[in-house]
């Protein structure tokens, strides 16, 4: 396992220190051990057993259902999907259904939000900040489009986001399109939006991107954003 040199920048010293954040990297996922894993960090965060964490990662084939899914959404049935090699699940998370798979970078932010950010709209706008600011790093303008949640470049939606909350403790998160064979979008109607397409940063720039690089992008914008120094260089792993 490497370790990246990862460089975030530090929230202005107030008299009460801001908080750290633990950025880990994964690596290759199955959707139910994140789901597994999620679990355990959001109860042991509720009752202070764990810091704030950014999980970063990305999942063999799968689609989610976020509690908003509508069945027509799904394109194939999912016995269908299982034989083409991709698993279905319900997420728990807002929003309808997405495809994840290699090559796409998947944050899962489990943060306890302190009593002055505990507004869900703010939540999502920080994380699609995240996101366009990342993407401004490869030289793509992002945007947010009006009444969709996410991040988009032109009519072409380039990350996802859904999330949950409790107990003001969040998980589930985001996935940005990074290197992604976007064929997997082909079996659903993408967060439930017809008339728009999917993009990635390797189909914008034309050229391959790592995950490594889009890492260290995300990593050190979150920290930026939120106001939360990343504990250290060892927290990010690829």
């Amino acid at each position: 396992m490497r370790t990246l040199t990862a460089s975030a920048e530090r929230a202005c010293a107030t008299a009460t220190p801001a908080p750290m954040l633990r950025v880990q990297w994964l690596g290759r996922v199955p959707y139910a051990e994140a789901l597994r894993l999620q679990d355990d960090l959001v109860r042991r965060r509720q009752s202070a057993e764990a810091d704030d964490t950014l999980l970063l990662l990305e999942h063999p084939p799968v689609v989610t259902l976020g509690r908003g899914a509508h069945p027509e959404h799904l394109l194939f049935a999912g016995d269908e999907l299982r034989r083409r090699g991709v698993e279905v699940f319900e997420a728990g998370r807002g929003g309808d259904v997405t495809y994840h798979g290699p090559g796409q970078l998947v944050g899962y932010p489990i943060l306890l939000l302190p009593p002055a950010g505990r507004d869900l709209h703010r939540l999502l706008r920080s994380v699609e900040e995240v996101l366009i600011a990342a993407a401004a790093d490869f030289g793509i303008e992002a945007e947010r489009v009006e009444g969709l949640t996410g991040v988009w470049v032109g009519r072409e939606k380039l990350a996802a986001i859904g999330m949950r909350v409790a107990r003001w403790v969040t998980s589930h998160g985001f996935a940005l399109n990074v290197s992604t064979d976007l064929s997997g979008f082909d079996l659903i109607v993408p967060c439930g939006i017809r008339g728009r397409g999917v993009t990635s940063l390797a189909r914008l720039l034309g050229r391959s991107v790592s995950l490594e690089e889009t890492c260290l992008s995300v990593t050190r914008h979150f920290s930026r954003v939120f106001q939360m120094p990343v504990r250290g260089p060892e927290d990010v792993r690829i």
